[in-house]
């Protein structure tokens, strides 16, 4: 079921299997990946772990003028 993008402020960072489920961006699991890789969709990499900042997200959605 498609969730509305988080405000920042309840969830700071999303992973890129949460934009892909939620269809936030009409992109393949691959193809987010690929943007994240290229730097199109920014990103940070904790160890292991990529996550997008969701003001960031928001932000390229247009969904916010301003990012925090």
């Amino acid at each position: 079921m498609k969730q509305p993008v988080p405000d920042p402020h309840d969830r700071p960072t999303v992973n890129v299997d949460d934009i892909y489920e939620n269809k936030w961006l009409p992109l393949s699991r691959a193809g987010l990946y690929e943007q994240v890789r290229n730097g199109t969709i920014p990103s940070i990499k904790l160890g292991r772990r990529v996550v997008v900042p969701t003001a960031q997200l928001r932000k390229l959605l247009g969904l916010d003028d301003e990012v925090a």
